[in-house]
């Protein structure tokens, strides 16, 4: 995963460690196990951590150019950074090649989600710390219980030659993922 790079100061822990999150998922039959190690952040971060239709980094790490939004989202889990700067979060659940949502209510069709972000927990918390340059206020998002989050802290990032998020691990060509 990759820090946003508007918020970078506002997570690490000093200025030798840098935050950092290792993702590993397992694929156990009826489930997948997703499993974040994150590590050099600043102590009593607290995050909301979603599957997400798309990223707003290209593979390189650019900035997606217009990106308007994350598309469907799927809260999957509370991150809590602990006094020593780390945490282990662990999420069980469909995530390989067929991780998706849909609503026939609203006509929307079945949609993949192939990319893991977390976002501030309190919109605040980067804001208050001067993270957030040419900003006058937080930024507020809809990324956790309360729909009243902060922005983006880490995401993946696109496969450079399938454009899909690294949960899609066995693309089709043709922009989807077999199962």
């Amino acid at each position: 995963m990759f820090v946003s790079p508007a918020v970078a100061n506002c997570v690490n822990f000093n200025a030798t460690r840098t935050a950092h999150v290792d993702a590993v998922v397992d694929r156990n039959g009826e489930n997948d196990t997703l499993t974040l190690h994150l590590g050099g952040f600043k102590p009593g971060l607290q995050f909301d951590l979603f599957t997400v239709q798309r990223s707003n980094q290209n593979a390189n790490g650019s900035p997606v150019a217009n990106f308007t939004n994350f598309g469907l989202a799927w809260y999957q889990s509370d991150v809590h950074i602990a006094f020593d700067g780390t945490d282990t979060v662990t999420v069980k659940t469909i995530l390989l090649d067929q991780i998706f949502g849909f609503d026939p209510d609203l006509s929307l069709a079945p949609t993949n989600t192939f990319h893991v972000g977390f976002w501030f927990n309190d919109p605040n918390v980067p804001f208050s710390g001067g993270c957030e340059p040419g900003h006058t206020t937080p930024i507020i998002t809809p990324f956790n219980g309360e729909h009243h989050a902060g922005p983006l802290a880490f995401i993946t990032r696109p496969d450079a030659t399938t454009g899909l998020g690294p949960l899609c691990t066995n693309p089709n060509g043709s922009g989807g993922c077999n199962p």
